[in-house]
């Protein structure tokens, strides 16, 4: 058997680099300088996303700065994870990686990704009218659609949300920044139940459940189609319990009746407020019986009893009228395209919080997991 050759080495995407003595090494992979920044469009814990445009195609791309700041030993392991599995999915309704860039620092790494020029989370923010109920529609089976694909090839996203849902100027809807999506397979494995924006939190994850499913994932969903529905927010809690408060409120109580195992879930023996009625009729009196019937189901209690994605896509709902809008018809708002918004659940006291740290949360689950 042949030595290795002492000047190969294998780049983040997973191909032979070879070293050239006396000059400066990026592998196989771009270098960022052949890139022009151009503004810079977005921020969260994992990274930091500037518009920029390919001096060689002169092509309008996104470029994700991944963070060093707190690393001692390397790449985070978050960004491994979302440039091996983003690297992989290939999907209209999940955005596009092209290729990774460096720079002539350790800690320059970049993701280059698809443009988008919008996110849904900015719309919201900044546009009055809300969406008509074909473009609620429409919109839904696009991000259903890449669920589903994410779903098929086992991957939990974990951080579903409307600021993590772009809209390019087509009107086709991406799922972004996988920073926290996680593969899954049999058998399962305890994981973190720290994960996915407060407003978007599963309950199960609140009540601390570590063997959790794509469930959560569905939850996340509702919240998104509830916020489509309202153009505003659905459960903006601000700590967790205040969350668990908004989602009483809203769904009743829960209980072992009505979710099989609930009583040996870790946060269970709280005291919870008593509530015994679903809200969903009162808090959207003016949406059809399909529509709250869909809602109803992936804002479901009992994740088990939750719809699954290809549940969720074979409803009424997508086939009453109207029917869904072309995503080609989309108000996609030029006039505000690139503005930064700072809602409260991209507030980093408010999302993620490490076990512990919420004065006020339903409880402390001192166990760290991936």
């Amino acid at each position: 058997m042949s030595k290795p050759d002492p000047n190969s080495l294998l780049s983040i995407t997973g191909r032979m680099g070879h070293l050239t003595p006396q000059k400066s090494f990026f592998g196989t992979s771009r270098v960022v300088d052949d890139f022009e920044k151009l503004n810079k469009v977005g921020e969260g814990t994992y990274g930091v996303v500037y518009r920029a445009k390919d001096k060689k195609t002169n092509e309008i791309v996104a470029l994700k700065r991944i963070r060093m700041e707190r690393e001692n030993d390397g790449l985070p392991i978050s960004s491994l994870r979302e440039i091996k599995l983003l690297k992989t999915l290939r999907h209209d309704n999940v955005v596009l990686v092209k290729e990774v860039a460096v720079g002539n620092d350790l800690d320059q790494i970049f993701l280059v990704m698809e443009y988008c020029e919008q996110d849904m989370a900015a719309l919201m923010d900044n546009v009055k009218k809300p969406y008509t109920p074909a473009e609620v529609k429409c919109l839904m089976l696009q991000l259903l659609k890449g669920i589903e694909y994410c779903h098929d090839h086992f991957v939990i996203h974990r951080d579903l949300k409307l600021s993590n849902l772009l809209l390019n100027s087509q009107g086709i809807l991406k799922i972004a920044d996988f920073g926290l999506a996680r593969s899954f397979g049999l058998p399962s494995r305890p994981m973190t139940p720290k994960v996915v924006t407060l407003w978007y939190r599963a309950p199960e994850l609140l009540f601390g459940d570590l063997n959790y499913t794509t469930a959560v994932d569905m939850w996340s969903a509702g919240c998104i189609f509830g916020e489509l529905l309202k153009h505003a927010p659905l459960l903006p809690g601000k700590v967790e319990k205040q969350q668990v408060d908004l989602i009483i409120d809203l769904l009743g109580t829960p209980h072992e009746k009505i979710w099989q195992g609930f009583n040996k879930l870790p946060m269970s023996t709280i005291k919870l407020p008593e509530q015994r009625f679903n809200n969903l009729k009162n808090k959207f009196p003016h949406i059809t019986d399909a529509a709250r019937s869909l809602l109803s189901g992936l804002l479901t209690y009992d994740p088990k009893k939750r719809l699954s994605v290809k549940q969720a896509l074979a409803h009424p709902y997508f086939f009453e009228l109207p029917h869904p809008k072309h995503a080609s018809l989309l108000p996609t708002h030029p006039e505000i395209r690139n503005i930064q918004t700072t809602r409260h659940e991209d507030n980093p006291k408010l999302k993620r919080q490490p076990p512990g740290d919420d004065t006020e949360s339903i409880g402390n689950n001192k166990k760290r997991m991936r």
